[in-house]
């Protein structure tokens, strides 16, 4: 309900909310094709990571399925990318830098 009437404060006329996955596919252009077709949608967010499925039939999206990892997103893979280049660091010139602010 937020979302909706924060498109209301700034003005539009919200007929309806999709979720993000069929947001995806609909900027994609998978609605223009012909057909009848299941989609599998990636959504990798900051700090989530989503998977959906879609059917679209006629321009109609219909979510199938969906789940998701709410501890698994784009902040835990620079985490070990971080973690990783310390240890290479440390192993290099026998220094631990992790509790280096301005280093890291």
């Amino acid at each position: 309900q937020a979302t909706k009437d924060a498109g209301t404060i700034a003005g539009l006329n919200v007929m309806r909310i999709i979720n993000e996955p069929t947001a995806a596919a609909i900027a994609y252009g998978l609605d223009k094709k012909s057909g009848e077709k299941n989609i599998l949608v990636f959504d990798l967010g900051g700090g989530t990571f989503d998977v959906s499925l879609l059917g679209i039939d006629s321009g109609v999206f219909e979510v199938l399925a969906t789940a998701g990892d709410t501890h698994l997103g784009g902040e835990d893979f620079d985490n070990r990318v971080m973690k990783h280049m310390l240890g290479l660091f440390q192993k290099r010139h026998g220094v631990d830098a992790s509790g280096n602010k301005a280093a890291v």
